[in-house]
């Protein structure tokens, strides 16, 4: 399943990477919600076998795949940003590991950056306010190098089981870009699904080729985001901690943005400056309180129907946990 925005060169590499796997046992569907796309791209998409999927508009990442899903009836349902290329082995190492394991309903790829000799992701990691960030971003190559359970995948290369999607549900289409995978992937441990991450399921990925490196439409979406996980799927405690955890996450902000290092000195090269940053946060949890309602509904649905105690949860996310600290220097 691949959404695309730009339909371009780098989306015919990437469907040139799926025409060297060593299965073949696969249909591709490219969900196009682009407005201003590559015609000639789109054709020679077609003429790989691809089905193409034309939203009326840009209906964002979680919506293309649930798009996708329903025009399909395979058992497993492969998620692979347009902006990345697929190694050989990919999708038989990733139906190797969910084929051995029936307990896992998802598994991580190794994900790493294209022409650069560093790791984008080995699965995801969480921080206490609900912020999730690419565990081993950054990490040389070979650091990652052991199939293991980790908390849940990046969408921008994983598999997910159908009968796991048909039990806890869909992407949640709220989200639009961003965090989605995230509240995907602790639905399903609240479901006691595992996740794991097979390390010889290799991709090349064109890190924020879509949205920018460090747009202020993806903090938008990043921040606003990750109040609807915590919302959704933090345990009681954990949910009164978060903002103490976000406020200890915004010093660590300015802090590393003065030094210039960090996720928020990359907002202050590109966007101009730190007070934007301000009026984002503000924003997006003016946004939260606006959906709390529908919020507090799928809390209540998730919580209603979970196999994991509250406690179980909470020493789930701790073992897989990123620091303010560490993650705003990132």
């Amino acid at each position: 399943m691949i959404p695309t925005l730009a339909a371009d060169q780098k989306l015919l590499d990437c469907l040139a990477s799926l025409e060297r796997q060593s299965r073949r046992d696969f249909e591709i569907i490219v969900v196009n919600n682009g407005q201003q796309e590559d015609a000639a791209a789109l054709q020679v998409a077609k003429q790989t076998g691809a089905a193409i999927v034309k939203p009326k508009r840009n209906v964002g990442f979680g919506a293309a795949i649930n798009l996708g899903y329903r025009r399909s009836r395979a058992r497993f349902l492969a998620t692979l940003n347009d902006d990345a290329v697929a190694h050989p082995q990919w999708l038989a190492a990733l139906l190797a590991a969910m084929e051995a394991r029936t307990d896992a309903g998802m598994c991580a790829s190794q994900v790493r950056m294209l022409g650069q000799d560093t790791l984008d992701s080995a699965g995801m990691l969480i921080c206490a306010d609900g912020s999730s960030r690419q565990r081993g971003h950054g990490s040389a190559l070979g650091t990652f190098c052991q199939t293991e359970e980790v908390l849940l995948p990046s969408g921008s290369a994983a598999i997910y089981r159908r009968s796991m999607l048909e039990e806890i549900g869909l992407f949640d289409e709220d989200f639009f870009l961003y965090c989605e995978d995230t509240d995907l992937g602790l639905r399903a441990r609240w479901a006691g699904w595992k996740c794991l991450y097979v390390a010889d399921a290799m991709v090349d990925h064109h890190y924020s080729h879509s949205a920018g490196r460090a747009s202020a439409l993806k903090a938008y979406y990043v921040e606003r985001n990750r109040l609807f996980v915590i919302a959704k799927n933090f345990p009681a405690g954990m949910l009164l901690a978060a903002p103490f955890v976000t406020i200890a996450r915004y010093a660590w902000h300015l802090h590393w943005m003065l030094v210039r290092r960090g996720a928020a000195a990359r907002f202050r090269e590109d966007e101009g400056g730190g007070l934007l940053l301000v009026w984002i946060a503000i924003r997006a949890h003016l946004a939260c309180l606006w959906r709390c309602v529908s919020l507090w509904r799928k809390r209540r649905a998730i919580h209603r129907t979970a196999r994991v105690s509250s406690a179980a949860f909470h020493e789930l996310l701790a073992a897989h946990a990123i620091s303010a600290r560490r993650l705003a220097e990132l």
